[in-house]
C-alpha cells in the first residue's frame, strides 16, 4: 500500500511536468541524420520538440537498460552455475540419505528424573 502511496506521488508529479513540456513545445523542429548534407534532404525529418525529447529519452532507457543487461551477464551465468550445482548436490543428498541406515530409535525412561532442590541463599 505504502509504495503504491510513493509511486503515486512520484509518478503524478512527473506526469504533470512532462504534459506542461508537451504543451509547451508543440512547435516543429527539423532533425537532421546527415552531417554534411544541407537541411530538407531525405535524411531529415520534422516533428515537435516534445516527441523528439521523448524519442530521445526512451532510446536513452532502452540504450541504458542494454547496457545493464549486458554488464550483468557474468552474475547470470555464475547464478545459473551455482544452481546447477546446488541441484546436484540436492541429489547427491537424497541419494546418501536413501542409502543410510534408518536412525536407532532410543528408549524413553519410564519415569523423568528427580528434580533439583534448590536451598534460599543465606543473608
Amino acid at each position: 500500500m505504502l509504495r503504491k502511496i510513493v509511486a503515486a506521488m512520484v509518478l503524478v508529479p512527473l506526469a504533470v511536468v512532462i504534459i506542461a513540456f508537451a504543451v509547451a513545445n508543440r512547435q516543429f523542429v527539423t532533425v537532421s541524420f546527415d552531417p554534411f548534407g544541407a537541411p530538407g534532404q531525405a535524411a531529415a525529418v520534422s516533428l515537435p520538440l516534445f516527441a523528439v525529447m521523448m524519442i530521445a529519452l526512451i532510446f536513452g532507457v532502452l540504450i541504458g537498460g542494454l547496457a545493464t543487461w549486458l554488464s550483468h551477464g557474468k552474475w547470470r551465468r555464475m547464478a545459473r552455475r551455482l544452481e546447477r550445482d546446488a541441484s546436484e548436490l540436492r541429489a547427491r543428498l537424497h541419494v546418501h540419505e536413501a542409502a543410510a541406515a534408518p536412525p536407532s530409535v532410543v528408549p524413553r525412561e519410564t519415569e523423568p528424573p528427580p528434580r533439583l532442590k534448590l536451598t534460599a541463599p543465606v543473608r
